[in-house]
């Protein structure tokens, strides 16, 4: 018998008993929808990550706060918690530092803001970040219209602002925004430029980021615990490493870090947060594994348990089949090809629902459709592999079968 004789009897034979395999078909493509769906998310997560990050280049990398992590002194007995870095720390470092690089430093000043212009304004969750003239350089942003701020507007803390294109379309819409007054929160700004549209990256828009001096921030939006971020930017990558040993010593002499203790700020490089995600979610992929794993086990069993029933249902059949010349490979081919069927299926209706599922989450973070081809072929595998599994033992029994006595059966 050829290959497609054997899937046209499996299809009769799976259609005649619809509602068992439909049921055992139903509960393998929840164990391949979780599989390839949960690790289709993953894949347009780090889709997602390098593209934000990579808009920032290889040959950066950014110092700030370690976060004020506990750290234990050499005894273990008595504990540190690092202080903020503060403006006149980030700001020695940037004099200081005479590695040919850029050297940027910027802070956070709310992530909460309103914006008003007239009887317009924003949605309460504008981001306001206080920064100087390279920030635009090395965060990969640049501007649509307007100007970048002027060495006047950095000395004197200058109330001027610069707008992500969201908001700038939110409260002026075709009109210009240069030059306009606007209040974010009570306080005035005049907008000297715009930034190019970047759109939404890992439920994050730049978009919606506006850019007022440091020295505005500081005096403005600053208080003991705002932390200071230094960007370094250096023109060859093949540098960076020697860069960051720089920055390291200096920030450590700026800080006056004791000889044996750790550093009490943290490096990382440009791309240094997306690789840590991304490698954190390989935990995640092993737990998918494990729980497509469990409900394919119980999958398993539950075909297994069909295809005995059917060996039995079918004894008769199988005694006609063999009297009339099929030998015992035929039949056990037969209901192997019959389980490999089922299985394919439930995997296949898996697949297309993972992929949806997968798909409509990389929504939310501004991924673009993953066809994750590798997982596809997973489960396909693991599906292909739980039909011979479990169709075995009952495609043997079923071969096995003295075909006078099957014929007696009743």
């Amino acid at each position: 018998m050829g290959i497609g004789e054997y899937i046209q009897l499996s299809y009769s034979s799976i259609k005649s008993q619809l509602l068992r395999t439909s049921l055992t078909a139903l509960i393998i493509a929840i164990g391949i929808t979780a599989l390839v769906g949960i690790l289709t998310a993953i894949d347009a997560l780090e889709s997602s990550l390098t593209s934000s990050f990579s808009n920032m280049g290889s040959n950066s990398f950014n110092i700030r706060n370690s976060g004020n992590r506990i750290r234990a002194n050499k005894a273990g007995k008595t504990f540190k918690r690092h202080t903020s870095i503060n403006y006149y720390q980030a700001q020695k470092f940037k004099q200081q530092f005479t590695y040919p690089a850029t050297v940027s430093i910027s802070a956070m000043a709310s992530q909460i803001s309103t914006l008003k212009f007239g009887d317009k304004k924003t949605n309460p969750n504008i981001f306001i970040m206080g920064a100087d003239d390279g920030y635009l350089n090395v965060s990969g942003l640049s501007l649509e219209t307007g100007r970048n701020f002027s060495p006047t507007d950095l000395t004197l803390g200058a109330s001027v602002i610069i707008l992500g294109s969201e908001v700038a379309n939110t409260l002026f819409k075709s009109k210009p925004a240069i030059n306009q007054q606007i209040f974010v929160g009570s306080y005035k700004y005049v907008v000297i430029g715009v930034l190019k549209e970047k759109g939404s990256s890992f439920g994050m828009s730049p978009d919606k980021n506006c850019i007022i001096p440091l020295l505005n921030l500081k005096n403005r939006y600053a208080s003991n615990s705002t932390t200071y971020t230094t960007t370094v930017n250096v023109s060859d990558i093949r540098f960076l490493d020697q860069a960051i040993g720089e920055a390291t010593g200096l920030m450590r002499s700026i800080r006056r870090d004791d000889i044996l203790s750790d550093n009490s700020f943290e490096i990382t490089k440009s791309d240094g947060l997306a690789n840590q995600v991304i490698e954190s979610t390989s935990d995640i992929r092993y737990a998918a594994i494990a729980i497509a794993a469990i409900t394919l086990l119980g999958a398993s069993i539950g075909l297994m348990n069909i295809m005995l029933v059917s060996v039995t249902e079918r004894t008769r059949e199988i005694g006609i089949r063999k009297s009339m010349g099929a030998t015992a490979a035929n039949i056990r081919h037969q209901f192997l090809a019959e389980s490999i069927m089922i299985c394919q299926l439930g995997g296949l209706l898996g697949v297309f629902l993972g992929i949806g599922i997968g798909n409509t989450l990389s929504l939310f973070i501004g991924s673009p459709f993953i066809l994750p081809l590798n997982w596809i072929l997973l489960a396909v595998a693991l599906c292909f592999t739980v039909g011979i599994v479990s169709g075995y033992y009952p495609a043997a029994k079923a071969a096995k079968l003295d075909p006078i006595e099957a014929l007696r059966y009743e």
